[in-house]
């Protein structure tokens, strides 16, 4: 069964709750699920708090612009660009617009049963008060 996610629609349920960590809100939402694939819609402000995924991860810059910091240096992005993250990889993003507007696609083996992401990611989740990143996924039959 095909699905469609829209930009405007996610965007309008972001941010959630700000929280310990992410003092600006939380700024990304899981969109969509099939298999082990998970689509999230990320537009951080101010900070980017993330840390490790458990799994792959592509981003595709659908606005703003800036740098993606890894252990092998600095990408520089702009809308329509690609950006890839081995599962495990640390990485964050700096210097970005305040209009920075990414898909982030995750998929493959996870290392932990159960999780899309890094176990810190998946409290911030709890502590928002929705009891998983399953709030607001959509699943693909």
């Amino acid at each position: 069964m095909a699905s469609k996610v829209t930009f405007k629609d996610e965007i309008a349920k972001l941010p959630l709750p700000a929280t310990e960590i992410w003092k600006e809100g939380t700024w990304d939402i899981n969109c969509l699920e099939h298999g082990s694939m998970s689509l999230i819609l990320f537009t951080p402000r101010g900070r980017d708090y993330q840390t490790t995924h458990e799994q792959d991860e592509l981003y595709i810059v659908y606005k703003g612009a800036g740098q993606l910091v890894t252990l092998n240096g600095r990408l520089e992005f702009v809308p329509g660009d690609a950006l890839f993250v081995k599962a495990g990889e640390d990485h964050h993003f700096e210097n970005f617009s305040d209009d920075l507007a990414l898909w982030a696609i995750f998929w493959g083996a996870e290392r932990r049963r159960g999780s899309i992401c890094s176990g810190k990611l998946m409290s911030l989740y709890r502590e928002v008060g929705k009891g998983s990143p399953d709030y607001s996924r959509k699943v693909i039959g």
